[in-house]
This record gives structure tokens, sequence and C-alpha cells, in this order.
């Protein structure tokens, strides 16, 4: 017998509810053992498991509302069943819906509840026929109230918990939370940053070749050697990537590191590296300096390491160091030192889907302490003049706009304007921003000065090109 690429997702699903590791990696790792499948079999696969965790508040909802057994009491391989079958409905045009409903029946009955056939179906099949016809592209479900539920809307609506858009709607007022809600939804193609050393035309060349491959690319708004690439089923598919001439960095990551400023005979000491994007671009721009990259866990370096030998990176020292304790001998040694700590992730949801839903209020204070505890062990190591980068993958103020704060009110850091180093295209969208948040009447959440201001930048999906993304510019000015 075959495998049945929908039971596949199911198992996918089920490893999930049990939390035994992250979407990307068990998607990988089930697509790696089953290589010998087709193409179609595969996307399908990564398409329904990825869609189903995006959506699984908005299914839910529909399952709620049409169900008599609401979904938190189903059993658990029924409510990965539904939730799976439910995304095809509404979502997977090319699926037919009788195909849906019949082999979601028998997938019931194949993994021993038989008895639930009836169950399955009925509920299926009217989730079926409210929707309405494909072909018409209108989907007739439920929704709360916009007017009298806004927040429960929007939740639903871009399957979001609803904790997180009260927050942003404080933060941002509702238009903007609706973008940032939007472009987390987004596609989000590869983003391929090419070495610094590889001229124009190689770069187009290897370009080329992906294009042949049947990818899309297009450089990226904001820098020449970074490119968005789509329809690359992995990495290995990339060319130059086993080669070293490429490797896959997000833009937001690769601003960091040019917001750093780093001369080509710079000391630079990374805290928190793995896996390893900011010090290997570190180590290209302080090509005849050194990087010393560390981390918390020999797997974590290991990781570095290997992305390190790829991209032939010789100039980066590996040390296994927890970046909560202060290492005596660094102190006043570095010219730069990247902060990118670790921190609540709400900037990539839109690529690391099971964040939304493990993620709660009561995490954001501890991360915020041990943010904290790594900027106090840390910041020490920046010279007299030198730069300190900080920098997190979320879209939340007391995680980015309040260090700001605590390293120039605290720690007595210099705030250093990103006008020159970061491009001008990034830094007009920035002002936009400002300006949609001015018109909005929405105050900071977190006001900072005008020199703090100008030192940072929040990257919001559905803004930037980026993932969402915090990065700020200090100078150490105390002996």
């Amino acid at each position: 017998m075959g495998v049945n690429a929908r039971e596949l997702v199911l198992d996918i699903l089920l490893a999930l509810e049990r939390e035994e590791d992250y979407s990307h990696r068990l998607i990988k790792a089930v697509l790696d053992k089953y290589d010998y499948l087709e193409g179609r079999e595969k996307a399908f696969i990564k398409r329904v498991t990825e869609g189903t965790l995006e959506r699984g508040l908005e299914l839910d909802y529909y399952l709620n509302h049409y169900s008599s057994l609401p979904v938190n009491k189903m059993r658990p391989l029924i409510r990965c069943l539904m939730r799976m079958s439910v995304y095809q409905l509404v979502y997977m045009d090319a699926v037919p819906d009788s195909a849906v409903c019949d082999e979601a029946c028998k997938l019931a009955a194949r993994r021993g509840f038989q008895s639930l056939k009836g169950f399955v179906n009925g509920v299926l099949r009217r989730i079926s026929r409210e929707k309405g016809p494909k072909c018409t592209g209108i989907r007739n479900l439920p929704l709360p109230d916009e007017i009298t539920s806004p927040v429960l809307h929007d939740s639903v609506k871009y399957s979001m918990p609803e904790w997180l858009v009260e927050l942003w709607q404080r933060e941002y007022g509702r238009e903007i939370t609706r973008t940032i809600l939007r472009g987390l939804m987004a596609i989000h193609p590869v983003s391929l940053r090419f070495s610094l050393g590889i001229p124009e035309a190689e770069r187009e060349r290897l370009c080329a070749s992906m294009r042949e491959k049947g990818m899309t690319l297009r450089q990226s708004p904001y820098l020449p050697y970074v490119y968005l690439v789509e329809h690359a089923e992995g990495a290995e598919m990339l060319a130059g990537f086993g080669q070293g001439l490429c490797t896959v960095q997000d833009i937001s990551s690769v601003l960091a590191v040019e917001s750093a400023g780093i001369g080509e005979s710079d000391f630079v000491v990374d805290v928190c590296a793995a896996p390893g994007g900011k010090s290997i671009l570190a180590s290209e721009k302080a090509s005849r300096g050194k990087v010393l990259a560390r981390d918390l866990s020999e797997e974590k370096l290991g990781r570095i390491a290997e992305n390190a030998k790829r991209m032939k990176a010789e100039n980066i020292q590996l040390q296994l160091f927890d970046g909560t304790c202060t290492d005596e001998s660094l102190l006043g040694k570095a010219d730069v030192v990247l902060l990118d700590v670790p921190c609540s992730g709400l900037g990539v949801m839109g690529k690391k889907r099971d964040i939304k839903y493990r993620i709660k209020p009561e995490n954001l204070e501890s991360l915020q302490e041990l943010q904290r505890q790594i900027v106090k062990a840390s910041a020490g190591y920046v010279k007299p003049g030198g730069t300190l980068l900080y920098s997190t993958c979320t879209i939340h103020s007391r995680e980015n706009q309040a260090m700001v704060r605590f390293l120039v009110r605290d720690l007595g850091f210099e705030p250093v304007s990103l006008e020159g180093v970061l491009p001008k295209e990034v830094l007009a969208v920035k002002r936009q921003m400002a300006a949609q948040l001015e018109i909005s009447g929405t105050a900071p959440a977190i006001p900072l000065t005008e020199a703090e201001e100008a030192a940072c930048i929040q990257l919001l999906p559905g803004f930037f090109e980026a993932d969402g993304f915090f990065l700020a510019r200090f100078r150490r000015i105390n002996p």
C-alpha cells in the first residue's frame, strides 16, 4: 500500500498537538523520510500542514459554528482531521469538496474511529454547502461582527490570538495592526544573500541558473546583494549555495549587520550568534579583522560552524558561552558588539507558525528579564567609541523600545542615528509609518527622545519586505 499524503499531514499535526517539535522541522523530517514522493505530493503535504496551522483559529471558529461538539472536546485525531479538511474545503480550490469529505471519512475509519464517520461527514458536508461553490471565489462562512466585536473579528479573520491583536492595536492602532496581520499571512519568499565578494555578473549568472530551474527571483528593494526567491524547494536547489557563494538570510538580519557599520579591521563579538548569519556577514565585512561568535549550546555552535565552513568564513572563532554571564577578559575590547537577544519571535510568525499558539502573555515578562541580563552582561565588551547593535525578531515595545531607553538612560550609551547606514528606501518606509501613526492619533507605547527614535527602527510585516524585526544602534561613551 502506498503512502497516503493526508495521513502524513495528520501525523504531523498530531505531533504538533503534543508539542514534540516545531512545524518546520517536523515537515522537513517527513519530506526527507519520504523523499521518493512526487513533487505534487510533497507540495500538498507542505501546503496543507502549514495552511492548517496558519489558519487554525479561523478553522476552529467555523467548526465550532457548525459542529454540535466543540473543537476542544474532540479527540485529538478527529480535531486535527477536521481542521485539515476544513482548510482544504475553504482554501484549496483545486481539491474537489467531495474528495475532501470522502478521504476524511476513510482516514477516520482507518485510524480507529469508524463510529465517527457520520459525524465527520455531516460537519464537513455542511461547511461545504454553506461556503458556496469554489468557482465563485466568494466564501459565505460566518465571522464575528466587525462592529460589536472588532478584536475577535480580526483575531478570527487573521487567525491571531486575541491578546496579540489587542497588544498591537494598543501600540499601533487598528489599521496598522491589520496591515501587520495581512503581512504575516502573505507568502514569504526565501531571502537569499550573496557573498560580498561575488561580482555582479556572477550574481546574475547564478540567478539565471535558478530561473532555469523554475524559480522566480527579484532583487531586494533595499540591498543589491539580497534577492527574494519563490518556488525554491530547498536550499540545496539554490545555485552556488553548496559552494558558499550565497546563503539563506532574511534581509532584516542583513540590515542589522549593515547598521553596525563594521570596518574591515574590526573585532566583532556576536553574543547570541546561532545560526550564524550575522557572524558570517560580519566576518566578510571585517575581512582583516576577527569575529568571536558565541552561543549557549554545542548544538547551536555546530550550526554556526557548518554555515561558516560552507561560506568559507575563516576569521570566525566559536566559543561556548552563556550570554547572561560577563567575560571579564573581553571588557572594553570589541569595536562592535552584536546583541541579537532571545525574544518572543512575534515578527517571524509568518514563517514559524507555531509561535502564535505557544507564546503566552506571561512568557513576555520572563523574556524581558533575560534580555536585560544579557545586555547588562555584554554591554561592557564595547570599547569606548565602539558600537553596540541591539536587535530582536519581534514586534513588542517592551522588548524593543524599552531596551533603547535602558541602554541610554541606565547603561550610559549614546544613541546613533541610522541615517547613512540604512538604505534610504528603508528609512522612507519608517517615516511613512510614523506619519500614519500620527494621523491615527496613536501615541507611542514607549515614548523615545528624537535622538533615541533616530537610532532605531521597527520593521513591520506588511510595510517592509522583511521579517518583523527591530534594530537599534548605540555608541559607548563612558570609559
